[in-house]
């Protein structure tokens, strides 16, 4: 489930996004100051970052700058929500990395699409759509992987290993990034769990002709290869 932190300090806005987002099937986390955001986000990268203006202390946008500032946020997909709507303010915005704009009031379908749309360019395994590479094809909704017809089975590190090499094909990842990016940045343990886990999902592609997606490249890291 993509994880959205919404930093907002007007309680009934907040409680409102939470509804939508969490019936959208996001994960909510709150925080009602930047500098409470910045703890969260030091502890945990979210998937994306919906972030007010306007808030106590430190403004987003001053939170914006300093995340695309620093090499372990700088990716970090984020959504200005303010009620600055002036061409100024959205050129600002948009120095400070902003990948997207939206002035209240808004309807929760539009930031839905908005979330959505940013996901699937900045961090598309969290978009909640199915990725494929020739028969291969996963569906987060779902939860499922499926070969042609073919049900496959596999653990849930396999599954999210399988899903972020997906959404990224031909792309080489390095043993750190994907621990960073699959098991999470906070998360502190050796790079060879990275190759049990790869062996572990060949043996469950293995079967049904797909184990040669997933590529070795000597040196480096990994790849998932589309068919020719």
């Amino acid at each position: 489930m993509p994880s959205v932190l919404v930093v907002e300090d007007e309680p009934a806005i907040l409680e409102l996004l939470k509804v939508n987002l969490v019936d959208a099937g996001f994960e909510v986390i709150a925080a009602e100051s930047a500098e409470s955001a910045r703890e969260l986000i030091d502890a945990a990268l979210p998937d994306l970052l919906l972030l007010d203006w306007m808030l106590p202390g430190q403004s987003g946008l001053a939170l914006a700058k300093q995340l695309r500032s620093d090499p372990r946020t700088r990716d970090l997909p984020v959504i200005m929500v303010t009620a600055r709507a002036d061409e100024a303010d959205k050129v600002a915005g948009l120095e400070a990395w902003v990948d997207d704009y939206v002035t209240k009031p808004f309807s929760p379908r539009e930031l839905k699409a908005r979330i959505k749309a940013v996901l699937r360019r900045r961090a598309p395994e969290a978009a909640q759509e199915p990725v494929t590479a020739g028969s291969l094809k996963l569906d987060p909704a779902t939860h499922r992987v499926t070969v042609g017809d073919a049900v496959v089975a596999m653990g849930p590190t396999e599954f999210r290993l399988l899903r972020f090499l997906l959404a990224r094909p031909e792309r080489v990842h390095s043993r750190r990034q994907l621990l960073d990016q699959v098991w999470g940045d906070h998360v502190y343990i050796e790079e060879r769990t990275v190759d049990v886990h790869i062996r572990r999902l060949r043996l469950a592609l293995e079967p049904h002709g797909a184990d040669r997606l997933i590529e070795t490249v000597r040196g480096s890291g990994y790849r998932l290869a589309m068919p020719k």
